[in-house]
């Protein structure tokens, strides 16, 4: 099992815990992943961080694709990806409509088909087998469409990297995990019960199935885990019932929340119903209540430092059944990154 560190992205100011993250490094925690919303960017921390580590991996989860166009990303991908001897990774998602149309100005289209085109456009360019092309319904190269002067020319990437970049994507719709399974290297589940991969499994193997001659040992699964250790277990699942109460209860319209819908996937249907029904209706609190400790329990490690390692044992099988092969850990306290640790590596 390999563990990450999840970052983030800034509030009002930028704040890069380089000393902390150095010895997370030194625990042996392989990568860091930084982050976007509209605000601070998630390319330039992980440049920085890159420059001020020497083993640890840095990822994007994510950068938004309605943000740039595919070579855009595969330009930024291969400069990192050379300039830190490989220690680069991409992470790509598709944002949602308030921000893709409300903050870029750009029209959100169908994030599924964006996601296979834009892994595709770049893996093309990492390879330079020939100059760029491409004809799909949401990116061609070269661009045609209206307002083109019809000088655009298929091109091939001057610079030639040799480094092998990893891209990821993240989803939770059936339709979009079997995407990600299909052109991708891995995905991020925002959580994930690690003994209920059954919710992903069919999806992942319809991708795989398109995708030829492909396996879950060629796909990384890496799902979001929040860690809050502390003596009194309740106390430690109140930042996480925020959290969940606003992805299942808030995160789109009543009829289409890929959170609220995927919840009920896990086996919480009511409680998914409830918690939708009181956040829409401006009742946040109760909405945070109508979180199960339950679905908490399953998809985070709270409580004591010997709870978070007889929890961890879950993951551990998970591992050696190769349906979560890392675990991006969303943290404040060194010394449960510790406890992890020596427990899992």
């Amino acid at each position: 099992m390999k563990l990450g560190l999840i970052s983030g992205y800034s509030g009002r100011k930028m704040s890069i815990p380089i000393e902390a993250i150095k010895q997370a490094e030194a625990m042996g925690y392989e990568s860091i992943w930084t982050a976007e919303a509209y605000g601070s960017d998630a390319v330039t921390p992980a440049a920085w961080i890159l420059a001020q580590t020497t083993k640890m991996k840095v990822g994007t989860a994510i950068m938004q694709m309605p943000a740039r166009t595919p070579a855009m990303t595969a330009m930024t991908a291969m400069s990192l990806a050379e300039l830190s001897g490989g220690r680069f990774i991409v992470g790509l998602g598709a944002s949602g409509p308030q921000v893709v149309e409300g903050w870029h100005g750009v029209p959100y289209g169908k994030p599924v088909t964006r996601l296979k085109e834009y892994v595709q456009i770049m893996k093309q360019i990492f390879a330079r087998q020939g100059p760029a092309t491409f004809d799909g319904a949401m990116y061609q190269l070269p661009y045609a469409g209206p307002g083109a002067t019809g000088l655009g020319k298929p091109l091939k990437s001057i610079l030639h990297c040799e480094e092998d970049i990893p891209i990821y994507a993240a989803t939770i719709t059936p339709a979009g995990v079997s995407a990600a399974a299909e052109v991708a290297d891995g995905f991020f589940p925002v959580w994930m019960d690690p003994q209920q991969y059954d919710v992903f499994a069919e999806p992942i193997q319809k991708g795989f199935d398109a995708a030829g001659d492909k396996d879950l040992t060629q796909f990384d699964i890496a799902p979001f885990v929040t860690v809050v250790m502390g003596d009194d277990l309740e106390q430690c699942m109140m930042p996480i019932r925020g959290s969940m109460a606003l992805y299942i209860g808030g995160m789109g319209a009543r009829d289409k929340n890929f959170y609220n819908n995927y919840a009920k996937r896990l086996g919480f249907e009511d409680a998914a119903v409830k918690i939708q029904d009181l956040f829409l209706a401006g009742k946040k609190d109760e909405a945070m209540a109508a979180v199960p400790a339950e679905l908490i329990d399953a998809c985070h490690l709270v409580g004591p430092a010997e709870r978070i390692k007889e929890r961890l044992q879950r993951w551990k099988q998970a591992g050696s059944q190769g349906h979560v092969s890392s675990m991006l850990l969303g943290c404040q306290q060194p010394e449960a990154l510790e406890v992890i640790a020596g427990e899992m590596l």
